[in-house]
């Protein structure tokens, strides 16, 4: 044998290297995806529920990701979301918050619905129909409820041990559903549906574990989970899903929805561990939900929330989906059977706000009825440049407008105002993370014998502090409630108004809302349930037990009324301006050029050598003047991109 040479290997062993080579290459391929920053930018894409509610089917879908991928794949939209309750039996008696029709494996995990989606036999999973929106280059995405099904925990079904693939063991005993299930915490507006899991617990974590490395498994790349943000706050819930997510060598999205009643302090608690989250109630396409937008984007600018650090990359504050074209109603059995309700201007308003407060973008309606206009809406170039690569995105607050009616009013608009809960007498009581300020100064107080109160003392405009207080009553039981704990809740009671004890306050909506109901009444029949529980802490804090937020109080000024205007600037220099009209007259809307200088700390010494075109109309403004000014129409927009 020659030394210091070496013979070619043989066949058999020149194939092994082949196969490793592939298995290395795929290796790092998965390695590098999985190391990618996670939702860079904004996520794009289609949700089924706006045009189905949750009676999509498989057939539907797959039509709706072939046009996505064939006319929107091109302008980023790439996220084919299949949205909630894909588990249900499309049966009679079954709608949102139906008991006994969801269809759960035997470790209590939810499985699709097999008549609806008929390719899910081969797996009882979306395997099939993920590897056919794969091939066509978009990515998939499922809608999920909070902690585990009703169903499961009455079934008292075995939680899944993957590591073993047997049922999870801990302490010398097995552990099922009944034990991880927190009954008092079930969805608000799906009580029937969901409930929290106990995530202190190892069979907690191993029940998520399954749920969320089963989806993997599956082929998912994005996940909305519903009825943990927001009023139906569950921060330990969420960080333990974020965690379980960067457990897994696929990348998935995590979104959170619906996020009624937030605020930049709630917000802080839990954007390094998701990729979206929504601000706001379901927005649906009448005015008063898109309205209804402005000063809560305008709160999340300000806290420099947009793109801030997420889980794996980034987190955006979400204002939720684009109900243009055919759509269907909240909460039905049926899928799309009408046109959108917003005028045209009112579309081009939303898609202008969602683009600078650089929301995610994800289109609702059925594509299967796109037509060129709308298209033309959700596909604008510019406005598609601002949502993803703008910079310094924030309300703009130097804009002066008048009018265009008989009686004129001109000014500078007011600041944003926080977004509110229930009202009595012109005061509101809201939700907010306890850090924040506005949620500190409650009391007790009683007189002459009567029922003890909570009350916070609240500066009116005459500048007289007044009491706004609430009936505090110690709940009582009945044989139809839930029951907690009564040595862990003793310090728990009832809020009501008027020393009522049939009537309390409510911490979270007993329905999904809609962005613009965040008004409404929140009171119903007493029971003993988290989201009615209330606790005083020695800080001056009125706790929700439901999802730990505490209560603020103020005054009936909604602030969505009149003039708005936003700012931006571009990766190349360019500086966008959006004027918003409110209003159901025509304003005249301007802004001085100085100002907008300060605000950007921009120069424009050489005006003239600079190019203004309004984006929806492509027509050409001069700035050789002071200001930049335009007439908006009722409830329209106008957006300047400049360019020196």
């Amino acid at each position: 044998m020659r030394t210091g040479a070496s013979s070619p290997p043989p066949p058999w062993r020149r194939h092994c290297l082949c196969s490793e080579l592939l298995v290395f290459l795929l290796f790092l391929w998965g390695t590098s995806e999985a190391n990618e920053e996670l939702a860079a930018l904004p996520p794009r894409g289609w949700n089924s529920y706006d045009s189905f509610s949750w009676t999509v089917d498989e057939s539907a879908y797959l039509q709706n990701a072939h046009i996505l991928a064939d006319k929107l794949l091109p302008h980023g939209y790439q996220y084919a979301v299949i949205d909630f309750l894909w588990y249900r039996k499309y049966v009679d008696g079954a709608y949102t918050d139906s008991y006994g029709f969801d269809n759960i494996d035997e470790w209590g995990r939810p499985f699709p619905d097999l008549q609806r989606f008929p390719s899910s036999r081969v797996d009882r999973g979306f395997s099939q129909i993920a590897s056919m929106v794969h091939g066509m280059g978009l990515k998939f995405g499922i809608h999920l409820m909070k902690g585990i099904s009703v169903q499961a925990v009455n079934a008292n079904t075995p939680i899944l041990d993957i590591k073993t693939g047997k049922p999870y063991l801990e302490d010398g005993r097995q552990w099922t559903a009944r034990d991880i299930g927190l009954t008092h915490r079930t969805c608000a507006w799906m009580p029937h549906g969901f409930m929290s899991v106990n995530t202190d617990t190892g069979a907690g974590r191993a029940f998520l574990r399954s749920l969320y490395r089963q989806y993997a498994d599956w082929g998912v790349d994005f996940v909305k989970v519903d009825c943990i943000f927001g009023t139906d706050y569950s921060p330990e819930e969420i960080i333990t899903i974020s965690e379980l997510l960067q457990e897994i060598d696929r990348p998935i999205v995590l979104s959170l929805s619906p996020g009624t009643e937030v605020t930049p302090a709630l917000a802080e608690n839990i954007s390094d561990h998701v990729n979206m989250y929504r601000i706001t109630g379901d927005d649906w396409d009448n005015w008063n939900d898109v309205s209804s937008h402005f000063s809560v984007s305008s709160s999340f600018a300000a806290a420099k929330k947009i793109g801030a650090t997420g889980l794996r990359g980034r987190s955006w504050p979400d204002l939720d989906m684009l109900p243009f074209g055919w759509l269907t109603d909240p909460s039905v059995n049926q899928g799309p059977h009408r046109k959108c309700n917003l005028t045209l201007d009112e579309q081009k308003t939303q898609m202008a706000l969602w683009s600078m407060a650089k929301s995610p973008l994800m289109y609702g309606g059925d594509l299967r009825h796109l037509d060129d206009i709308t298209l033309s809406i959700i596909t604008n170039p510019t406005l598609l440049k601002i949502n993803h690569y703008s910079k310094n995105n924030m309300e703009f607050h130097y804009v002066y407008s008048e009018r265009k009616s008989k009686k004129e009013h001109s000014g500078r608009f007011r600041s944003p105002h926080h977004v509110h809960l229930t009202k009595n007498d012109g005061i509101f009581v809201g939700l907010t993370a306890c850090s924040d300020d506005t949620a500190n100064g409650w009391y007790m107080f009683s007189q002459d014998g009567k029922p003890d109160h909570v009350c916070r003392n609240y500066k009116i405009q005459n500048e007289k502090s007044i009491p706004f207080c609430l009936g505090k009553t110690k709940p009582l039981l009945a044989s139809d409630i839930i029951i907690m704990d009564n040595m862990e809740h003793q310090s728990k009671f009832h809020l009501s108004v008027r020393n009522t004890r049939d009537t309390c306050l409510d911490a979270s909506a007993g329905r999904r809302r809609t962005a613009s109901e965040l008004r409404f009444l929140m009171f119903s029949a007493c029971r003993w349930h988290a989201k009615q529980m209330w606790e005083l802490n020695a800080n001056g804090n009125l706790v929700s037990s439901y999802s730990g937020l505490c209560a603020m109080v103020e005054s009936s000024d909604g602030g969505t009324s009149g003039a708005r205007a936003w700012v931006a600037t571009g990766s190349k220099g360019e500086i966008y301006l959006a004027f918003f009209n409110l209003d159901s007259t025509s304003r005249k809307m301007a802004a001085r050029i100085s100002d907008l200088g300060k605000v950007l700390r921009r120069a424009f010494l050489r005006k003239h050598l600079c190019s203004c075109t309004e984006v929806w109309s492509g027509k050409n403004f001069s700035l050789a003047k002071e200001e930049i000014s335009a007439v908006v129409n009722p409830h329209g927009s106008v957006v300047f991109e400049i360019v020196c």
